[in-house]
C-alpha cells in the first residue's frame, strides 16, 4: 500500500512540472517573445521542479526524473523492484500536466505543426537545432544529465558540504537553471526521459502526428536514452572520485581533512 503512495505521489510531482514547465514554453512560443523567452523559460522549469520535489518529496523522495531513479537502482540507493512503477507513475504525470497546458492555451484557430516558423510541438517535448547532429546531441543530453546526478548526489550527501534540509530542493532549482542557461542552446537541455517522452506521446494523441517522433532525423529516442546513460555515469562519477573519498569520522581525520579544505582556511 505504501508503494501505491509513493507512486502516486511520483506521478503527482511529474504532473507538476510538467504543466508549469511546460506552460512556460507554451507562454513564450504562443506569444512570440512577448510574454517570455528563453531566460523565463529556464527559470520557470527550474522552479517547476523545484516545486514538484517539495509535493512529492516527503512520500516518494521526489522521484520525478527516470535517470535519477534509475542511477540510484545502479548505485544501490533504490529497490530495483521500484524502478518499473517510478518510470511509469512519472511518464504518466508528465502526459497528465502536458495534456492540461494543452487544454489552456487551445484555440481553434491554432494549427498544429512540428516544424517550421508556426511550430508549437516544443512547447511539450525537446527537439534539435537545426545544425544538431544525433551523435553530438547524444553527447550533449550524456554531458548534462550526468552534471546534473554529481551534482544532486553531492546536494543530499551529508557527508559533504551538504544543503541544509528542507531546501534541497531549492538548490535542485538553482542547479537545473545553470544546466538550461549553459547547455540549453542545442536541444533544450531535457535530461529527463519522462519530461520529453511523456508530452511527446500526448503530442502525437493530440493533433501533432507521428511527426513528432521522425523530426529532427528521428530524433525522439535521444532525449530518452542518453540522460539514462548520463544519469547513471554521473552516479558513477561522484561515487567513486567524491563519495568513497570521504573521511571516516572513526579514524579522527575527518577534522583534519575539513579544516586542510575548508574554504574559509584558504585566505
Amino acid at each position: 500500500c505504501h508503494f501505491v503512495v509513493e507512486a502516486v505521489q511520483s506521478c503527482s510531482g511529474s504532473k507538476f512540472w510538467s504543466a508549469l514547465g511546460c506552460g512556460c514554453v507554451g507562454q513564450a512560443v504562443l506569444s512570440r517573445g512577448a510574454h517570455g523567452g528563453p531566460m523565463t523559460v529556464s527559470v520557470g522549469f527550474a522552479m517547476a521542479v523545484t516545486i514538484a520535489v517539495y509535493v512529492s518529496g516527503g512520500v516518494s523522495g521526489g522521484h520525478i526524473n527516470p535517470a535519477v531513479s534509475l542511477a540510484m537502482c545502479v548505485t544501490g540507493r533504490l529497490k530495483w523492484t521500484k524502478l518499473p512503477i517510478y518510470i511509469l507513475a512519472q511518464l504518466l504525470g508528465a502526459f497528465v500536466g502536458a495534456a492540461a497546458v494543452f487544454g489552456i492555451y487551445y484555440s481553434d484557430d491554432g494549427k498544429l505543426e512540428v516544424t517550421g516558423p508556426n511550430a508549437t510541438a516544443q512547447i511539450f517535448a525537446t527537439y534539435p537545432a537545426p545544425y544538431l547532429s544525433l551523435i553530438n546531441g547524444f553527447a550533449d543530453q550524456v554531458m548534462s544529465t550526468a552534471v546534473l546526478l554529481v551534482a544532486i548526489f553531492a546536494i543530499f550527501d551529508t557527508k559533504n558540504n551538504s544543503v541544509p534540509k528542507g531546501l534541497e530542493p531549492i538548490a535542485v532549482g538553482l542547479l537545473i537553471i545553470v544546466l538550461t542557461c549553459s547547455l540549453g542552446m542545442n536541444s533544450g537541455c531535457a535530461m529527463n526521459p519522462a519530461r520529453d517522452l511523456g508530452p511527446r506521446l500526448f503530442t502525437a494523441i493530440a493533433g501533432w502526428g507521428m511527426e513528432v517522433f521522425t523530426a529532427g532525423n528521428n530524433w525522439w529516442w535521444v532525449p530518452i536514452v542518453a540522460p539514462l546513460l548520463g544519469g547513471v555515469l554521473g552516479a558513477l562519477i561522484y561515487i567513486i572520485f567524491i563519495e568513497i573519498h570521504h573521511s571516516d569520522p572513526q579514524t579522527g581525520d575527518e577534522n583534519e581533512v575539513h579544516t586542510k579544505y575548508e574554504l574559509t582556511n584558504m585566505a
